[in-house]
């Protein structure tokens, strides 16, 4: 049995049990901010899937770490995969921070401020990162390549994010902060557990993938045995596990 199947099932129900536990938390137990209003609760889906997406990209680099320093396939297919799923989670991250932003400042966007922009930079950054890998034949170049791409872009995170905690401009609603939180008991019991669900759903999502390339990976192989090396097309950039 592959090791991803193993604790699937289990993964999948805890995520759900998660998730449903979070958004009744959401919309029947925390408070309305009185500011923002009801809308304010767009915080507890916006700011996890940014943080867990960050998350993914920084946990991408670190598998491409891996990858270097062993030579081994399998971390250079979770790197991908964690860097795919980071990249979808910080679309829905982007769409639900500009309802947000609507909201709260009557506009979709606010170029001048930082958390915003950096946020963008990072997820410009990544969106290069599949290119780059594809428009490489070679199977080993291209996870080599791809692993360099991927530790660069993880330490840049961080970077990112240190700098823009430094600056002066303060002007995104932050209704949560981490020298301590202002949150109420509600609110905070509400976001950790909507972070824990995000959190849950990466990784139930990124364990489907790397199911589903592991087994793309093995019908290939069992169909290179039935017909022979020679009549079957070279697998080229989606060479195994991608």
């Amino acid at each position: 049995m592959s090791p991803h199947v193993k604790h699937l099932r289990p993964l999948t129900i805890a995520t759900l049990i998660t998730f449903v536990a979070g958004l009744s938390l959401t919309f029947f137990y925390a408070p309305i901010e009185l500011n923002e209003g009801f809308v304010q609760k767009i915080f507890y889906i916006h700011v996890p899937l940014a943080i867990v997406s960050l998350c993914g990209y920084v946990l991408g680099g670190i598998f491409g770490l891996m990858y270097l320093r062993t030579g081994k396939r399998v971390w250079d297919m979770r790197s991908y995969c964690a860097i795919h799923m980071a990249l979808i989670f910080s679309i829905g991250g982007i769409v639900a921070g500009s309802i947000w932003a609507k909201a709260a400042w009557g506009h979709w966007w606010v170029w001048s401020e930082p958390t915003l922009v950096s946020y963008l930079i990072v997820i410009l950054l990544f969106c290069t990162y599949q290119p780059l890998r594809f428009s490489i034949e070679d199977p080993e170049r291209q996870a080599t390549y791809a692993a360099v791409f991927a530790v660069v872009g993880g330490a840049f995170v961080p970077l990112n994010f240190i700098v823009v905690r430094l600056s002066v401009q303060y002007l995104h609603p932050r209704v949560f902060n981490l020298e301590g939180g202002n949150l109420p008991g509600s609110m905070a019991l509400t976001f950790y557990v909507m972070l824990l669900a995000v959190a849950l759903l990466f990784a139930t999502l990124m364990k489907y993938e790397m199911l589903a390339k592991e087994t793309r990976g093995q019908t290939r192989r069992l169909r290179r045995r039935l017909l022979g090396d020679e009549n079957v097309a070279p697998i080229g950039r989606s060479a195994a596990p991608l």
